[in-house]
């Protein structure tokens, strides 16, 4: 990755990009972050991971803001600028999988395909609720789960906004507890292993994928599996450079960087290229 500058913002150059999780339609939604990752980057390919329109979100209430329409419209003039754009819909934006093996607006639809990256691997990309049947926790556990998720994202808002206002930088609530909960980590290992070995069934190399809202990468059982995280909590996308490497980057701590004062007083005009996510377990 390399940065450069159109004027006084700040590009960074990839090979691949790939984002996952944005939840067009959910009030969670980070959509600002992602307006500033999608004008700075400079992609050969964008990959959407799945869950870009959370349908599931819009049809308990609608809630569309001018900045989840302003991403969409980003997204179509990245594809109309030169980009490959391929999407792959996830189980939120399910009703878009009927659109697979087509394109519209210069977008690639596609349930699942293989990316060959700059160094010769080879990566299975695809959303990832496929493995949910292989996390085995009960129904009630898992709504449970999902309706505790959102408390912690409604609080989470009302912590971001009391730490905005002291001028500290982005944090995640809900990322915090579920780095506690003993069953949300049995949960994160299990889709790991699921997700790698559906890599080494089909003779591959990596896995990329996102859906479960936990960006990383790692080995497991001599599988690569990446995930992208998500724009409700982490604003973290995986990048590949010219040479194949990939790489997580936390936009939200680089964009409140960018915009933070300097020691002098003034705001960084170029500030350095967005740090990559700590991707330990």
């Amino acid at each position: 990755m390399s940065p450069s500058s159109v004027g006084s913002r700040p590009r960074l150059k990839v090979r691949t990009a790939f984002i996952s999780d944005v939840h067009l339609g959910f009030r969670g939604c980070q959509a600002e972050y992602l307006l500033d990752f999608l004008s700075r980057i400079d992609a050969e390919e964008l990959v959407l991971v799945g869950d870009i329109v959370d349908l599931w979100s819009l049809r308990r209430s609608v809630y569309w803001p001018v900045s989840h329409h302003d991403v969409l419209k980003a997204i179509l003039r990245i594809a109309r600028g030169g980009t490959r754009v391929i999407y792959v819909p996830g189980n939120h934006d399910e009703g878009f999988r009927e659109l697979c093996g087509a394109e519209v607006a210069g977008i690639d639809i596609r349930r699942d395909f293989i990316h060959e990256a700059a160094d010769g691997k080879r990566y299975l990309v695809l959303h990832g609720d496929d493995f949910d049947g292989a996390v085995k926790f009960s129904g009630l556990l898992k709504d449970v789960g999902e309706w505790f998720y959102d408390v912690m994202l409604w609080l989470g808002r009302g912590v971001q906004a009391v730490r905005r206002r002291f001028g500290f930088g982005y944090w995640s609530l809900a990322t915090w507890v579920k780095t506690r909960v003993p069953d949300a980590r049995l949960y994160i290992e299990r889709f790991e292993r699921a997700a790698a070995h559906a890599a080494a069934r089909h003779g591959l190399d990596g896995v990329i994928c996102g859906h479960i809202h936990r960006p990383g990468i790692r080995e497991v059982e001599g599988i690569r599996y990446c995930n992208d995280g998500d724009w409700v909590e982490h604003c973290s996308a995986l990048v590949e450079d010219e040479r194949g490497q990939l790489t997580l980057l936390n936009w939200a701590e680089f964009a409140d960087a960018a915009t933070a004062p300097s020691a002098g007083g003034s705001r960084n005009a170029a500030p350095e290229p967005a740090p990559a996510l700590d991707t330990a377990a």
